[in-house]
């Protein structure tokens, strides 16, 4: 599929910026009209099917009816599985006539098909044999889900009882890594030095001789009132058995084989084709993020005439404040002089970020008439995956019950840079970036539930580089150095 036909998908899922509500609604009737009601099945039953099999993804959708399931999906046997699903269809769909659909039903049918066939294809690479790495892992996602402060629930007991069973069969997950880590050894497909060294600590963050100073004793602690004492107790021993048998237990032999048996056989090259076969992967890749059929040479020569225009506009920054010196000494300064450090608490960061959102929210209605009425949290990033974690933006469901959130990751307070990004960083990340995109998007019920709650990198990332662009629009960049990052 050509890129334009994404962006015509998600320009239709953002709408018009001086669009009014009236608008709104008469667009949406639009697309309705004269939809196939076999096609809207067709799409109802694949996502209804696909939540079955990817159940943590119906968690982080807000949909809670398979919140005790955690499969372990990256075995052989899964993937058959994933296959045959993805195989069905693409056959189903190949009995439409696309000339026959209206505009919308036409651009869900581009998108299944072309869904379809990049699913169909990415099950033949060997990713499965790197189960996990530093910044996409279960290992960490648990952390998050167990916590009692993700998307995993825990208001009722049928919701602590859900955890359980889904957080029991991380034992059994965390053996089968181990199995598929030792396939990637045998094969030549493993992870480089550098991500596994990362990946140690994050490990070792969630072990403890104590049950109840365990991340995962978090829910416990914040048992509601409303539980019977009966059901408190049984809880209370229950997790405290999870985290004991069961939880630790698996990270220390995760951990342990990482450093002892995986790190010595982990690849000094850091590129995907250093594993066998990661060319033809690393080629399905470019496909994948950006949905053209443009080479590596091809993004790899645009990304070289960006830096040069952008270095223009650095340099351009740099002299207007007056610094003498070339910009590589500007980037040191920028980095190093304590006067962009002026944070010594965590929550002075984050007050920080907050005053960014305060300044740019007054704004925003001169640009944009279709706003999403879920919100957002400013957070600081766990400590177990910080030292890992870039500033990221996680979704907001879609009936606005759970706010999104954006992480901040502060190892150091006193080290924060005010010159990393920060203005630039929150129009990506929070407002008018991936909030207003993804919260649109799954907001908008004239499309069907794969296009409401899919992410195509080309576009969410597209859009979110375009919203840095506005920050003088909304306020922002009256500081040079803050245009700077």
């Amino acid at each position: 599929m050509k890129l334009n036909v994404i962006l015509f998908s998600a320009l239709l899922v953002l709408g018009s910026c001086s669009q009014n509500s009236n608008g709104d609604k008469k667009a949406a009737d639009n697309n309705v009209k004269d939809s196939n009601k076999e096609l809207a099945n067709l799409f109802e039953n694949f996502y209804e099917k696909r939540l079955h099999l990817f159940p943590l993804e119906a968690t982080s959708i807000g949909d809670n009816r398979f919140n005790d399931l955690m499969p372990i999906d990256f075995t052989d046997s899964y993937r058959i599985k994933l296959h045959d699903f993805f195989k069905n269809y693409s056959d189903s769909i190949a009995q439409f006539d696309r000339a026959k659909l209206n505009e919308n039903d036409k651009i869900s049918f581009d998108i299944f098909k072309y869904e379809m066939g990049m699913s169909l294809e990415g099950l033949t690479y060997h990713d499965n044999y790197a189960p996990f790495n530093q910044f996409y892992a279960l290992p960490l996602s648990m952390g998050q889900l167990g916590s009692g402060d993700g998307n995993q629930p825990f208001k009722t007991v049928a919701d602590y009882d859900n955890w359980i069973k889904r957080a029991s069969n991380f034992t059994a997950w965390a053996d089968s890594a181990i199995i598929y880590f030792k396939k990637g050894i045998d094969s030549n497909w493993v992870l480089p030095k550098v991500l596994v060294v990362k990946m140690i600590p994050q490990l070792n963050a969630m072990v403890t001789d104590d049950a109840t100073k365990s991340l995962f004793y978090e829910p416990i602690k914040k048992t509601p009132s409303t539980f019977s004492d009966s059901d408190k107790s049984r809880l209370t021993t229950s997790y405290k058995d999870l985290i004991t048998q069961q939880i630790t237990p698996s990270y220390k032999k995760l951990a342990a084989f990482l450093s002892n048996e995986y790190l010595p056989k982990a690849r000094a090259t850091t590129g995907i084709s250093g594993v066998n076969g990661g060319d033809k992967y690393y080629n399905y890749l470019v496909r994948f993020w950006t949905t053209t059929t443009k080479s590596p040479d091809e993004i790899y020569n645009t990304g070289l005439s960006e830096v040069k225009r952008i270095r223009g506009i650095m340099d351009s920054v740099k002299n207007a404040v007056g610094f003498k010196g070339d910009l590589n000494a500007f980037f040191d300064y920028m980095r190093t002089d304590k006067k962009f450090m002026p944070f010594k608490t965590p929550e002075e960061v984050l007050n920080a970020w907050r005053s960014i959102r305060a300044k740019v929210e007054p704004n925003l209605k001169n640009y944009f008439g279709h706003t999403p009425k879920s919100d957002f949290e400013i957070r600081q990033t766990e400590a177990f995956r910080a030292a890992s974690s870039s500033i990221e933006y996680n979704p907001a469901t879609a009936d606005g019950s759970r706010p999104g959130i954006v992480y901040i990751p502060i190892i150091d307070a006193t080290t924060f840079n005010t010159t990393s990004g920060m203005e630039s960083t929150f129009l990506h990340e929070a407002i008018p970036g991936h909030h207003y995109q993804i919260s649109l998007q799954q907001e908008n019920k004239s499309l069907p539930k794969f296009r409401r709650f899919s992410w195509y990198g080309a576009y969410g990332e597209g859009w979110a580089l375009y919203c840095e662009s506005m920050g003088k629009e909304l306020g922002l960049y009256t500081d040079p150095y803050q245009y700077m990052g």
